[in-house]
């Protein structure tokens, strides 16, 4: 019987953490993304936790109930800095491994990239490592309609949108990501993160951060430079064939821009694979982290 999920809180980065744990071992570090919260991992961590390890997942900075940060700093180094003081604050060591879906792939490429001898192995999710997303902007115009999104976030009057009618705009994002997949549960997980207007305040200010004017910190944007290339580790990329949020045209550009990296296109599953083919993700993760 696998190991049961319970609740604990760290603070690190000047960030107080709740966060999913299961297991004991070596630090299975899992980081969620948008609009998702920390319970998106409840089908990996308990495989992570048969597996050996020790497997954690942080509401990441701004996420109830992990507390919205003090220093506004939201750019995915920052996110990546947390990791990294997340390894720290739980006792990590060289042999821990770390896994990112959405916003938590850039956040993990740039833990893993300024920080590798806490790293041993590294999986992407949803957002492909090197360059192939900030390509994509530039060269194709069907993923930069399916990005609309980031760039009404920039506006005030997603301020306004965005919470309106229940949050019936993150409704709108599962369906149109994971076609056809019964969200209704993570759905609300995601909102119970953030009712709370400072919430999802810190959540619209990744979006901000990154292509707004957000604050920026000169510490993280050296993270973030250190996450952009190629990682030493050993690298595992997931993407869903029918990602409606990242096109799988997106993934494929993947191997030929970052050959050092494992690209895995997941059949049947859209934007958040980890919920809607589980068997199949969990299998491809855990016999990679497990790897010698």
């Amino acid at each position: 019987m696998s190991s049961p999920i319970t609740t604990s809180s760290v603070s690190a980065n000047g960030v107080d953490f709740t966060y999913l744990e299961c297991g004991t071992g070596p630090l299975a570090l899992c980081l969620h993304g948008f609009p998702d919260s920390a319970h998106s991992w409840r089908h990996l961590l308990p495989a992570l936790a048969d597996a050996g390890f020790r497997a954690v997942a942080p509401f990441t900075r701004g996420y109830a109930p992990t507390s919205v940060p003090t220093d506004g700093f939201f750019q995915t180094g920052a996110l990546s800095a947390d990791a990294n003081a997340l390894h720290e604050a739980l006792g990590g060591t060289s042999d821990a491994v770390i896994i990112g879906h959405d916003w938590g792939a850039p956040s993990v490429y740039g833990a893993a990239g300024s920080a590798p001898d806490r790293w041993r192995r590294v999986v992407g999710m949803a957002v492909p490592p090197g360059g192939a997303m900030n390509m994509a902007f530039v060269t194709n115009l069907a993923q930069l309609k399916r990005s609309w999104y980031m760039f009404f976030f920039q506006h005030g009057l997603a301020d306004m949108v965005v919470p309106a009618n229940d949050m019936a705009f993150i409704d709108m994002l599962w369906e149109d990501w994971s076609p056809g997949f019964p969200a209704a549960e993570d759905i609300a997980n995601v909102k119970n993160c953030l009712r709370d207007p400072a919430n999802m305040t810190a959540a619209l200010g990744y979006y901000r951060a990154t292509l707004g004017a957000g604050a920026r910190n000169s510490d993280y944007d050296a993270i973030q430079v250190a996450g952009a290339g190629e990682l030493t580790q050993p690298t595992l990329y997931l993407h869903g064939r029918n990602d409606g949020c990242i096109g799988a045209e997106v993934a494929e550009s993947a191997r030929a821009m970052c050959p050092w990296a494992r690209v895995e296109i997941v059949e049947n599953a859209g934007h958040f694979m980890q919920l809607e083919q589980p068997a199949v993700v969990n299998k491809l993760i855990v016999d990679f982290v497990t790897a010698a």
